[in-house]
C-alpha cells in the first residue's frame, strides 16, 4: 500500500474520549494530522473558520444531545471541500442523502479497516479519480461515487 504524498488535515468529532484518541493515533499512523477534536455540535461551532480540514470523521450520537447529522451539515456549509465520513454504530440513522457526507465506516471497526478507508479517502482527495475499489470498511455515498466518476 503506497502512502499519499501530501499530509492531510483531519477533524475528529467523537464524544468518546478513548475512541477519539485511538482515531487520532490511527490518522497519524497514516502520515496525516489531526487539526482539532470536538465532542458536540457546539464544539464544532466554536472552531475557527480558518481550520478548513480535508477530512472530518463524525460520530452520529454526540455529547450534549447533539447530532452528527447536524455537524455534517455545518461542516458542509463552513468547509465545503471537506470530505465528511460518519463513524457510527448506527448506520441506519444516516439519511439516504448522507446529510452531505461522503461515506461511512461502521463501528466496531478494525484498525486495518480504518487505515484502509483512510488511505482510500486520502488518495481520492490527493489524486482523483480513485481507481482502486473501496475497501469493505468504507461505504461511499452516492455523491462521493458520482464525484469520483466525474474525475475519470
Amino acid at each position: 500500500m503506497t502512502r499519499p504524498t501530501a499530509p492531510l488535515s483531519v477533524l475528529i468529532v467523537e464524544d468518546e474520549a478513548l475512541l477519539a484518541m485511538d482515531l487520532e493515533a490511527m490518522v497519524e499512523d497514516t502520515g496525516h494530522g489531526v487539526v482539532a477534536e470536538a465532542a458536540s455540535l457546539s464544539d464544532v461551532l466554536a472552531l475557527g473558520e480558518e481550520l478548513c480540514p480535508n477530512i472530518a470523521f463524525v460520530d452520529i450520537q454526540l455529547a450534549r444531545g447533539s447530532s452528527g447529522i447536524d455537524v455534517a451539515r455545518l461542516i458542509g456549509q463552513r468547509w465545503p471541500n471537506t470530505v465528511i465520513v460518519f463513524i457510527t454504530a448506527n448506520p441506519l440513522k444516516i439519511p439516504q442523502d448522507f446529510a452531505g457526507a461522503h461515506g461511512l465506516i461502521a463501528k466496531p471497526f478494525s484498525r486495518i479497516g480504518l487505515l484502509s478507508a483512510m488511505h482510500y479517502i486520502a488518495n481520492s482527495i490527493i489524486a482523483p479519480p480513485q481507481t482502486a475499489p473501496a475497501p469493505l470498511s468504507f461505504i461511499a455515498s452516492a455523491a462521493f461515487t458520482t464525484a469520483q466518476a466525474s474525475h475519470a
